[in-house]
């Protein structure tokens, strides 16, 4: 009989796994790489996979173990075709189910209850619940979406620093800096965004909030653009009577101060993270299936 539940939170940096009983109590987590799914479906499952059984392995249980498991797995890019279905096929739990980050966030964030998550990474993605149902936007990647997310802010630096070293827009430190880092070849920096995956766009995020709090126009200007994207987001999903908005991720602290007063006002402490939320989920759906098997 399943016993033991794991969730699994695939983002783009890395796979967090955590392994539970089926009263929901974390008995073991684990760690492996990125799951981008979009970009690199089969490592993305190797990742995966990983990150169970280094939880197993934490929690004093034989890897073989992952076999009897029930798991939730929320990855971006999981509502994107048929990809979602094609890592939920290959999963070696009993019982498997892939979801998208947002939903692993949302739950982890407000439980059971109504309101709006923005989960800001490597990528971005929001999700609403509104008597209980569901309502998800973005997370489509960072060549055609993710908006405000790390990997859009770096990308978004990039561009920047190549506009001002052309002289069509002004230099300013960050752009200096960018531009230094690469021997001040704009061919260098071309060759480096050609090869880039979104994680390595991503850790220039930090910089562009670094020099935007120093009053560094360019990176002002970056971040003011990324708040106003989120606010728009947060617009499509916002009702009159909505309790609450959670910012998660990497730089949901770094953004708050950007946001207008509108969405600050709503702003509330996640109750947990995208892992608990995956974990929440993985003991409903050991449940469910023990339910279904009685």
């Amino acid at each position: 009989m399943t016993e033991f539940a794991i969730g699994i939170d695939g983002g783009g940096t890395s796979c967090r796994a955590a392994v539970a009983d089926r009263h929901g109590n974390v008995i073991g987590r684990g760690k492996a790489g990125p799951a981008n799914i979009l970009s690199d479906l089969e490592n993305s499952l190797l990742n995966i996979v990983e990150s169970a059984r280094q939880a197993l392995i934490d929690a004093g249980l034989a890897a073989e173990t992952i076999a009897s498991a029930a798991s939730v797995v929320g990855v971006a890019g999981a509502n994107v075709t048929d990809y979602g279905q094609r890592i939920e096929k290959a999963l070696p739990f009993a019982e498997g189910r892939v979801v998208t980050d947002a939903l692993i966030a949302l739950q982890g964030a407000l439980g059971d209850g109504d309101g709006i998550v923005g989960a800001f990474g490597t990528g971005s993605v929001y999700n609403a619940r509104r008597n209980g149902r569901l309502n998800g936007i973005g997370g489509w990647g960072f060549i055609v979406g993710d908006q405000a997310s790390g990997a859009r802010l770096g990308r978004d630096l990039m561009e920047r620093s190549l506009l001002a070293h052309d002289g069509v827009r002004p230099t300013s430190p960050v752009t200096e800096a960018i531009m230094a880092e690469y021997g001040n070849d704009p061919e260098r920096v071309v060759e480096f965004a050609h090869s880039a995956r979104p994680t390595d766009f991503a850790r220039y995020a930090p910089v562009v909030f670094e020099h935007a709090a120093k009053g560094d126009a360019v990176a002002v200007g970056i971040v003011t653009d990324a708040a106003t994207a989120i606010g728009e987001s947060l617009e499509a999903l916002l009702w009159p009577e909505c309790p609450s908005i959670c910012l998660l991720g990497g730089l949901a602290g770094a953004y708050e101060p950007w946001l207008s007063e509108r969405y600050r006002s709503r702003l509330a402490r996640p109750k947990g993270d995208a892992l608990q939320g995956a974990v929440e989920l993985a003991v409903k759906l050991l449940h469910d299936g023990q339910r279904g098997a009685a």
